[in-house]
């Protein structure tokens, strides 16, 4: 299990490294254009995925930090009652577990999330997620997990997972 939570604490800590620069160094909703399609633009987040509950007064602060704990509590839990030869599986994991708890520590340190990479795709003729809200590694962390746990549980067989 000691693996998997090194991947979980270097998803965190790249999170955290990378919100304290860009929180240095950009200007709130200012955006930087690295190339056509891709931006730096800081953004601070109270609510959840695409900023919902984000305008609701304070309490969803205390609310997605405990689902956040939650989540991370279920996941050592399943983590650790995981076969020794599984991959896939304790990786998507991992990475769900580094992603919430590095938005977690924004949420119960700055009462908001670090947001700065922002994704667009400029040739498109309308405006639906052009430019995408901003995120972070936390969040692309979490995605990704998410994404392996589906595939996990629509492709993989248990016997496929073990190797």
């Amino acid at each position: 299990m000691l693996k998997w939570l090194l991947i979980a604490l270097l998803v965190a800590s790249a999170d955290q490294i990378s919100k304290y620069y860009a929180a240095g160094t950009l200007i709130l909703h200012q955006p930087v254009v690295v190339f056509p399609g891709f931006n730096l633009t800081l953004a601070h987040n109270s609510g959840a995925a695409f900023s919902f509950l984000s305008q609701a007064g304070g309490w969803q602060r205390w609310f997605f930090a405990a689902a956040a704990a939650v989540i991370m509590v279920v996941i050592l839990f399943w983590l650790r009652a995981l076969p020794a030869g599984r991959r896939w599986l304790p990786i998507a994991l991992a990475l769900v577990l580094g992603g919430a708890a590095g938005n977690l520590w924004d949420r119960l340190y700055l009462g908001y999330v670090v947001d700065f990479i922002q994704v667009y795709l400029s040739f498109l003729p309308w405006r639906l997620f052009n430019p995408w809200p901003t995120f972070n590694i936390a969040d692309a962390a979490i995605t990704t997990g998410a994404v392996m746990l589906m595939i996990d549980a629509i492709w993989f067989s248990e016997d496929e997972n073990k190797s």
